[in-house]
């Protein structure tokens, strides 16, 4: 099935199996209806896996009836199938019946979100990866033809992976030269990561500028900012508009916003939601989204608070894992929805939180509770957000003249300037990113009298 070929839903059964407990099939009941399926059935079995089924082979042929009975038209499957398992799972199915584990599922609901051509790029990447031991296997069963053959599925998809490769990473290259115009321009970047329907869509319109949580009309503001580029004053990835649903995988494309949070410049980016269980190798494919989080001076790691016990622990695992491998800024864990939990309650989703990240090998913050809906606790947020930015501070005496003031509005442009007009002299506070102050430092040296001096120190 081409990754286009999206499921367009049907009656299915949702199949699970845990080794150490019963499967809980909340999420990929969410998943298949996000997918557009009516679940009308499920099987649940707690052992260790069997190697033809992954069920136990009573179990697989149970399955087989809960989806003759249900006259249901596919299978769900909450976890990873090897291509062996897949093949004989499906010769037990009614004729016609599609089987889809949970990795092709959330690749296929990616896939029908992916607009843009980075986010294209990604699932198709990440697909064409996931295909390629079920082709090699296939073709190693049927003896289509060696797999160094001309013409061999196997060598075609191996072809069509490093186009996609190459193709991602000049995407990437294009992403890091914005990057670091944006830097120049004296933007701190600030990514927002998280697991999926954790509540990073509504924060990006609670802390931007020119959005608000209560809003979906893309009219609401004006995202545009001053491009480097020259392209209608817009960088090219500030999108429309921010949606915010409450359904699984709603932001799929990275979508970056400008804030002003204590005078320092940002650029929030919301990523794409992150979800538990999916091979290393299928992570690795959304590289550019990665790399979003990977550069970015701090990370808002958004979780949602009212979620079980189990549950958030889980999903923190997961996106502490994710960045542990990525994050190179400080990571401020932001328990969101706390509105929906009495105090107990977020005391006890605090706790959970601690604990997972206690030993996470990555630099991390005091967790900070808030309501991004609500409003509660995004002062608070702010606040932890400039502190995890890298700063620096300096003062400026300058002559009164025309070649201070443009140095004045630059100032203005890339941090905050806090200026003072005398008789004969101006005099500058300002704060920014290091690297734009060491900059100011350089244009004040010109513009100064030799006898006046200027004061700089980092924090």
């Amino acid at each position: 099935m081409n990754v286009r070929d999206r499921l367009d839903g049907g009656r299915a059964v949702v199949a699970a199996r845990n080794a150490d407990e019963t499967p809980d099939t909340t999420e990929i009941r969410r998943l298949a209806e996000a997918a557009g399926y009516d679940v009308v059935g499920e099987v649940t079995q707690r052992r260790a896996e069997d190697l033809r089924y992954n069920l136990g082979g009573g179990k697989a042929r149970e399955l087989a009836a809960v989806v003759a009975e249900a006259d249901a038209d596919a299978v769900v499957f909450d976890g990873e199938l090897s291509p062996g398992q897949y093949t004989d799972l499906l010769d037990l199915f009614p004729a016609g019946t599609t089987l889809t584990d949970r990795y092709r599922l959330v690749l296929e609901i990616f896939a029908d979100g992916a607009g843009s051509t980075a986010a294209t790029t990604q699932v198709d990447l990440a697909t064409l990866r996931y295909e390629l031991p079920r082709v090699r296997r296939a073709t190693e069963e049927s003896l289509l033809n060696a797999a160094t053959e001309k013409g061999s599925p196997v060598l075609d998809v191996e072809k069509r992976i490093d186009a996609m490769e190459a193709k991602l990473a000049d995407l990437t290259d294009a992403a890091a030269d914005r990057r670091a115009r944006r830097r120049a321009e004296g933007f701190h970047l600030v990514a927002l990561a998280g697991y999926t329907n954790a509540g990073k869509s509504t924060l990006l319109r609670r802390l931007a500028d020119d959005f608000s949580p209560e809003s979906s009309d893309p009219s609401a503001g004006d995202a545009s900012v001053d491009d480097a580029s020259g392209k209608d004053g817009r960088h090219d990835d500030l999108a429309e508009s921010v949606t915010v649903e409450d359904r699984l995988f709603e932001t799929l494309e990275t979508t970056t916003r400008r804030a002003t949070l204590e005078g320092r410049r940002v650029l929030l980016t919301d990523t794409v939601g992150l979800v538990a269980d999916l091979p290393h190798g299928l992570v690795r494919s959304f590289s550019a989204t990665l790399d979003e989080i990977g550069a970015a001076d701090a990370v808002l790691a958004v979780v949602d608070g009212s979620a079980d016990e189990e549950r958030l622990r889980r999903r923190v695992e997961t996106t502490v894992e994710v960045l542990a491998a990525d994050a190179t800024g400080p990571v401020i864990p932001v328990v969101n929805k706390v509105d929906r939990l009495d105090a107990a309650g977020c005391e006890a989703a605090l706790g959970i939180v601690a604990d997972a990240i206690a030993d996470a090998d990555v630099e991390t913050r005091e967790p900070v509770t808030i309501s991004a809906l609500g409003g509660s606790g995004v002062d608070g947020l702010r606040d932890a957000a400039v502190g995890a930015l890298p700063g620096s501070t300096a003062t400026f005496e300058l002559p009164p003249s025309g070649e201070s003031q443009a140095f004045v509005s630059w100032l203005h442009e890339r941090g905050d300037a806090d200026v003072t007009y005398g008789p004969e002299s101006i005099e500058v506070a300002f704060a920014g990113k290091p690297s734009v102050v060491d900059e100011a430092e350089r244009r004040a040296a010109d513009l100064r009298p030799a006898d006046v001096g200027s004061d700089s120190k980092e924090g």
